[in-house]
């Protein structure tokens, strides 16, 4: 992982917590993970994929993707990656992306703010194939505090409930 200057990680954070709290809301994907995935996989927002497409999760196009693309190399040369108009899309097509594909349903089983749990799950299911990606993303949360925006989510769910 690229070193980012600290400064960026946290306009980053100040930028997209609603964004991922939102999601937890709607999507039961812990805060945390979606900010550190957003984090490492776009090195802050700073990456030419997150800068060009406003991809920052680093979603490959795959057969059913329909939407706005851009080829760029990662582990094989001009492989196409989704694109986005809005960061807010990358942010919602991640949730999706998630929810919709069989082979991270095991994922919903666990505990939403178990964050290590989910780091490991999302390597084993192959999302990443960098061996240390748990541990990065673990390690991101850790020292960035992000588990905090877990909780805020569960804070606002519980406050909203008691409105009805």
């Amino acid at each position: 992982m690229a070193s980012v200057p600290t400064n960026a990680r946290k306009e980053y954070i100040k930028s997209y917590s609603s964004i991922a709290i939102s999601q937890m809301k709607k999507h039961k994907i812990p805060a945390s993970i979606t900010l550190a995935q957003g984090i490492l996989e776009s090195g802050s927002g700073n990456s030419f994929l997150a800068r060009s497409s406003n991809n920052h999760f680093g979603i490959k196009c795959g057969s059913q993707w329909k939407g706005k693309t851009s080829y760029h190399d990662d582990d094989k040369k001009n492989q196409c990656f989704r694109a986005y108009s809005r960061v807010k899309d990358s942010y919602l097509d991640h949730s999706i992306f998630l929810t919709s594909n069989q082979r991270y349903a095991f994922l919903f089983e666990l505990k939403k703010d178990d964050y290590k749990a989910w780091a490991r799950g999302l390597k084993k299911a192959g999302y990443a194939t960098d061996k240390k990606y748990p541990l990065k993303l673990i390690n991101l949360i850790e020292r960035l505090n992000l588990k905090r925006f877990d909780r805020d989510a569960k804070n606002n769910t519980k406050k909203d409930s008691n409105k009805r």
